[in-house]
């Protein structure tokens, strides 16, 4: 099934969930195109107008997600649902809240036990961090967190994120504050996407969801390069560069290099533990890109 196929055949399962049938309906707008399906946003006139995406109907009863958030903000609340591959270990619904005046918030919805696990753990996560004093990094707020027809829902505070490259003495600094929150703690998910420089010099680091402790420092440096350079190179290659560029990725940690050779091989085996137990595989099988390097990692462990 190809990607537009399998996000709308997800999207229209959202639907079911979030908005139940009704006897009324709201027309919104798939956007850019349904054959692009990225956001399903409320219809406005000048989708029409300018031919922008694809009209679809969806029930707007007394009862739906959007007038759930209306009672937990206490005013009127339309939603934007973002429309995700559905072939995602922690696939769940996300939609982004807004009021009148703008953009409100975040919303998690807890979906499934995987899901469900996942939210509550980040609502947790981030509950602790607001408790902590923060000097390099700065997180969402949870705004709710509660339960609608068995659902979690999760709202957080949205980050004024910029499109500005995160300068490296700051991803250091981040990646050494989040380790100190416990025994060598991380995020979990410190990939390109999830963090952003802010404007008053702090690193924004948001999805906590994958937030532990127990692991080795530099972790959260390693997951860090692994996906940036995915971006470009295939899995095999990305996980030798991985390995292979430990050293001087977390000399300013202070690990030697046997320590750094050694850390990079326990997160790649962490990495390949956490895809055997989400039962997902988004680097393809541990066999292609982690196996081959066995040989290698076995001295070091």
């Amino acid at each position: 099934m190809g990607d537009a196929r399998a996000r709308l055949r997800y999207l229209h399962e959202v639907i079911g969930l979030l908005y139940p049938p009704s006897a009324t309906t709201r027309p919104r707008t798939v956007l850019p195109h349904r054959l692009v399906p990225r956001r399903l946003v409320p219809r406005t006139r000048w989708h029409s107008v300018l031919g922008r995406g694809g009209r679809l109907l969806v029930p707007d009863g007394p009862d739906t997600i959007e007038t759930y958030l209306s009672e937990v903000f206490g005013r009127h609340v339309r939603t934007v649902l973002h429309v995700r591959p559905a072939r995602r270990a922690n696939r769940k619904p996300i939609l982004s809240a807004h009021g009148t005046d703008g953009l409100l918030g975040f919303v998690k919805i807890g979906d499934s036990a995987r899901a469900r696990e996942l939210v509550r753990h980040e609502s947790a996560t981030l509950r602790m961090l607001a408790d902590r004093t923060l000097k390099t990094i700065s997180v969402p707020v949870v705004l709710h967190h509660g339960l609608w027809h068995d659902l979690d829902v999760l709202v957080v505070s949205p980050l004024p994120t910029t499109s500005a490259a995160v300068p490296s003495g700051l991803l250091t600094a981040a990646v050494a504050e989040i380790a100190s929150l416990g025994a060598c703690a991380w995020h979990g998910d410190f990939a390109p996407w999830n963090i952003a420089p802010g404007a008053d010099g702090r690193l924004l680091v948001w999805d906590w969801e994958r937030f532990g402790t127990g692991v080795p420092l530099g972790f959260d440096a390693l997951h860090h390069f692994l996906h940036r350079v995915l971006k470009r190179m295939g899995p095999v290659s990305a996980t030798r560069a991985c390995l292979a560029q430990a050293v001087p990725l977390l000399a300013p940690f202070g690990l030697s290099a046997a320590e750094a050779r050694r850390t990079a091989a326990q997160y790649l085996i962490t990495l390949a533990d956490r895809h055997d137990r989400d039962g997902h595989e988004p680097l393809g099988p541990a066999s292609t890109w982690l196996n081959p390097l066995v040989d290698h990692l076995e001295p070091l462990l």
